[in-house]
């Protein structure tokens, strides 16, 4: 394959994609490895991108809304196919390859939590919707750093469903299907909980309104050019441990359903705020006080969500950063997801609070992803850029603040 061909001829495409900045090299790189662990020419390259979600924390599994958006950080795989039914792929960081027959549909205990699962559970999932599946070999690159809150557990399903795709089916899976497909092999697979939403942002792209409460999601682009309003906008990794908090973050959904079969619902979208707290006596000692609090924080952040999208329809920064703002306020306060109780260290408390000194009534900030540990957002003016980097990389450690441009595609392929 000739990349530096392959890139001529998609150099606008490249460069919108990732914000102008110029991923020859990378992906030069990338099919090198791939000649050197396989011994043959990559056939294509697929990419899924990380996302941010802006408004919306942990609204997806009650069926609430978001806004999310595709960022310019991806997993990117150099791919060709192989006979044998067996997807083996290698991932930079890991001294071995992932090596996984895909005849097999068996949900295994033993690969839960695993790149393993991913694979397999993927593979199934497509063959269950009647795609045809075969083995593929796989270099793998990411800029999705882990415990980014970037979601790179869902970039990587993504393009493993995108993988199998362009390979075997001719690129016939759209990208809402992508994102059921990899929700479902996170959740049967791979054993988390987790909703739609990651793997909706990868696989659809650019700035997205998302409302879960149709099925399938109805998702609706946006337009809106932070840059051109002069923010900048960041992610600040502030650290933590993302390993063994999957209970941490199966307790939100769980306990946000225990309210609303408490209140005679099955999830808590048809709650108002108001019948919430009419129900409040009978809530009391039925369920925990934690999860009360918690579903106080969903029938108020899925509002938020309408604010802050009619905010910046309206081209009004300053009330979509109140909403922005507020958010992060209800995940901290109500849905409690900024630290874990067994850890002494509460690194994104202290980022939030930082920002919140250097960019009140400038800014914006929040909590970022999943939450308990990984990173915050934040809306930085371009004049203080260097300041807010230099303060918060002096605190969470070099290049701990990466500054994001949103990626107007999701998953895409080049070949």
């Amino acid at each position: 394959m000739d990349v530096r061909a392959l890139f001529e001829k998609n150099r606008a495409r490249l460069d919108a994609l990732y914000g102008g900045v110029d991923q020859l090299e990378r992906y030069n790189r990338l099919a090198e490895t791939f000649r050197a662990q396989f011994g043959r020419e990559p056939e294509a390259f697929v990419s899924a991108p990380g996302r941010t979600e802006v408004v919306g924390n942990h609204t997806d599994h009650q069926n609430g809304k978001v806004l999310a958006a595709s960022v310019n950080l991806d997993t990117v795989a150099a791919i060709a196919p192989r006979a044998d039914g067996r997807v083996v792929m290698y991932s930079e960081g890991y001294d071995k390859a992932f090596d996984v027959d895909v005849n097999d549909d068996a949900v295994r205990e033993d690969e839960k939590e695993t790149t393993f699962a991913l694979i397999r559970g993927v593979a199934a999932r497509l063959r269950q919707l009647g795609y045809a599946v075969g083995g593929f070999d796989a270099s793998v690159t990411s800029t999705v750093f882990k415990g980014s809150g970037l979601s790179s557990s869902a970039a990587l399903e993504v393009m493993l469903v995108a993988a199998f795709d362009v390979l075997y089916n001719g690129w016939t899976v759209d990208a809402k299907e992508n994102a059921r497909i990899s929700q479902y092999a996170e959740n049967v697979y791979f054993g988390k909980p987790s909703g739609l939403l990651d793997q909706s942002a990868s696989a659809v792209g650019g700035l997205v309104t998302m409302d879960f409460a149709v099925s399938p999601a109805a998702v609706e682009a946006l337009s809106y050019d932070f840059g051109a309003k002069g923010y900048a906008v960041c992610v600040v990794s502030a650290g933590g441990e993302h390993g063994n908090l999957t209970a941490d973050y199966a307790a939100i959904p769980a306990e946000m359903k225990a309210v609303a079969r408490a209140m005679g619902q099955e999830l808590l979208q048809n709650v108002t705020p108001e019948a919430l707290f009419e129900a409040l006596p009978r809530l009391k000692n039925r369920v925990s006080d934690r999860a009360i609090l918690r579903a106080f924080h969903y029938v108020d952040e899925t509002r938020r969500v309408e604010r802050a999208v009619a905010a910046l329809r309206a081209d009004d920064l300053k009330g979509f950063f109140d909403v922005v703002i507020a958010s992060g306020e209800s995940s901290w306060k109500l849905l409690q997801n900024l630290h874990v109780a067994t850890s002494d260290n509460q690194e994104m408390p202290l980022a939030l609070e930082m920002s919140r000194r250097m960019l009140s009534g400038r800014g914006a900030w929040r909590i970022h992803g999943g939450g308990f540990a990984g990173t915050i957002l934040a809306f930085v003016p371009f004049d203080m850029l260097d300041g807010y980097r230099a303060a918060m990389d002096g605190v969470f450690g070099e290049r701990a603040t990466t500054v994001l441009a949103i990626r107007p595609e999701g998953v895409v392929y080049l070949k």
